[in-house]
């Protein structure tokens, strides 16, 4: 049973429900699913809200693109949502089209990491459906939760790991030839990197690599201790020097100590 949702406003909870109709209007909307902060629990009234609809995988993508045309007309003209808009600084309908079919997007050498394991994890795991129309979502859960395939996890990490280690190893050249805004950009990315591969090692899916880290770290993994390494990693007493090179040799240190079978 899905725990009770807890809106941040009325107007969240009310642009929900009238998202949530107009889509169940459609056959081949399998899902409307509320997802990100206001699915947590966590969403002040600032915050936009993330829905994501689930489309059948038959669905053609010409009739995928009528039924988005039609909401983007029903957003314009309705006033609700404009409305909403004025609610906060920031607060927006923020909606995603997917089909339940999770592809492992392209990882690249200077890209961060990639959103494979996020997308799963919003869209199924942390998500509360608000309309269900069949079983195509309890099937997605079924199929990805609580975890996906062990000879697949076991090649992402090592994959996560390599392109991690490739940003620490080219710390040290760019610090010694005072490239420091790259040395920060690669020790960024690798801290990303490093926490999709500790998620991947640990069996769990993420919500985010950028913000939620507290919650995720101390609540999710139960790592406190490890939350607190990475606080005082990303603190700097002098920006040009070579603390660099000794934040990237810490966080090596930490792949190998958590990113490992």
């Amino acid at each position: 049973m899905e725990t009770e949702i807890k809106y941040p406003t009325e107007i969240h909870q009310h642009t929900a429900e009238q998202v949530t109709n107009f889509f169940s209007g459609f056959k081949d909307v399998r899902a409307a699913l509320l997802t990100c902060s206001c699915a947590r629990g966590k969403a002040s009234k600032d915050s936009c809200l993330d829905m994501a609809i689930l489309f059948s995988p038959q669905l053609s993508t010409g009739k995928r693109d009528e039924i988005i045309a039609l909401w983007d007309k029903e957003h314009a003209e309705n006033k609700l949502y404009k409305d909403f808009s004025e609610t906060g600084e920031y607060s927006h309908v923020d909606l995603e089209f997917i089909d339940g079919n999770f592809r492992e997007g392209c990882h690249e050498w200077t890209s961060g990491p990639d959103g494979f394991e996020l997308e799963i994890g919003n869209f199924l795991a942390y998500s509360k459906p608000l309309y269900k129309n069949g079983e195509y979502f309890d099937q997605l859960r079924s199929d990805w939760l609580p975890y996906y395939n062990d000879s697949q996890r076991e090649r992402r990490l090592k994959m996560v790991r390599e392109f991690c280690l490739n940003n620490l190893h080219h710390i040290p050249l760019y610090n010694d030839r005072g490239l420091y805004f790259q040395c920060f950009n690669r020790l960024y990315h690798a801290v990303g990197e490093f926490l999709q591969a500790l998620f991947i090692a640990k069996r769990t899916y993420p919500i985010a690599y950028d913000k939620w880290i507290k919650e995720q770290l101390c609540d999710l993994l139960q790592l406190p201790d490890l939350y607190e390494e990475l606080v005082e990693l990303m603190q700097y007493e002098r920006f040009e020097s070579s603390q660099h090179k000794c934040k990237a040799k810490q966080l090596e240190s930490l792949v190998d100590r958590y990113c490992n079978e």
